[in-house]
């Protein structure tokens, strides 16, 4: 069964669907590589001018799939894999909306981050809590760095605890948040407004507001790639993804 769902809405929108419900749509190599071919395949059909993306089941992505990222061997590949899709949401000339429920957590919050417009349901649960598995949100950093200050960088960075849609769009993580059963009318309805507008000048305008900052996402997200890869090889790593895994608190000590 495919990881991502592909589904033509209209002769215009595209709904890509994360579906891992089994796993709250937890990030694998198989998941990224399945979505960065789909935004990749629908950016290349000329007459597509919006993707929504959301997730099935209970959550909208729960971030990496910590199994999977508990084996060292593949711990380049998958840190490199969600960079390329972070990068593929950002860079695509489509315009993209995160339609999130249940939780947006860590590299799920960070897929939700890329989109250019995000509507989230009514108590859907959002955060970085990475720094508890002895990592480090440095590939979501950029576009956080976008999106909120930087006092509500360091809180949700730092404190990493999850906070509700309602505190993500008061602080401007998310653009709307709507009743669970209005998520997706919400998202169509964005997506009709966009396709008020002429294609070349929407792909302008999204190109002109990446270039007016100092730094490109690819540039910002290279950067960011090392201090994760860094921490994804060190011990605590290994220690909090363990603890994780084991449904224990890790045990973290000084100068791992």
């Amino acid at each position: 069964m495919p990881t991502v769902l592909i589904e033509k809405e209209t002769s215009q929108v595209t709904v890509l669907t994360l579906n891992r419900p089994e796993r709250r749509n937890a990030l694998t190599i198989e998941l990224l590589t399945e979505l960065s071919a789909a935004i990749k395949m629908t950016s290349d059909q000329p007459q597509q001018r919006v993707i929504i993306l959301r997730g099935a089941g209970a959550a909208f992505c729960t971030g990496l799939d910590l199994k999977e990222a508990a084996d060292q061997t593949k711990a380049h590949a998958t840190a490199e894999m969600v960079a390329s899709t972070l990068i593929a949401i950002s860079q695509t000339r489509l315009v993209t909306i995160a339609a999130v429920h249940g939780a947006a957590v860590a590299g799920g919050a960070g897929i939700m981050s890329a989109c250019d417009f995000v509507v989230a349901a009514e108590g859907t649960k959002i955060g970085y809590p990475e720094v508890r598995r002895g990592l480090v949100a440095g590939l979501v950093m950029t576009f956080l760095r976008r999106q909120v200050g930087e006092r509500n960088i360091r809180e949700l960075l730092l404190g990493s605890e999850l906070i509700d849609a309602d505190q993500a769009n008061k602080i401007g993580l998310v653009n709307r948040v709507v009743e669970k059963t209005e998520l997706m009318t919400e998202a169509q309805k964005f997506a009709r407004s966009v396709l008020q507008g002429a294609p070349g000048a929407l792909t302008q305008t999204k190109r002109l507001i990446e270039e007016l900052w100092s730094t490109s996402v690819k540039e910002d997200v290279e950067l960011a790639l090392k201090y994760h890869i860094q921490a994804r090889e060190a011990e605590e790593a290994r220690e909090g993804i363990a603890a994780f895994n084991e449904k224990r608190s890790p045990n973290w000590v000084t100068g791992m």
